[in-house]
């Protein structure tokens, strides 16, 4: 009876390890706003970045605009 007990005690610490689960520091957990991920900065998530600039140019020729963004 003491083996069973020591058994069931043992798979009931397994079981609760396994079920509970720290949160990953990852750019999907940073993006949905865990403020201690380790990836909070100064201006926001490290994650999070302002667009880039476009840069276009117009050109006429003739009565055709062309106009080419990079």
């Amino acid at each position: 009876m003491k083996y069973f007990l020591m058994a069931g005690l043992g798979l009931m610490t397994f079981a609760a390890t396994m079920t509970v689960e720290p949160q990953e520091a990852n750019a999907v957990v940073c993006a949905r706003g865990v403020y201690r991920a380790g990836c909070a900065g100064v201006r926001g998530a490290a994650v999070v970045r302002r667009p880039v600039g476009r840069v276009c140019r117009t050109v006429w020729r003739g009565r055709v605009r062309r106009t080419v963004c990079y």
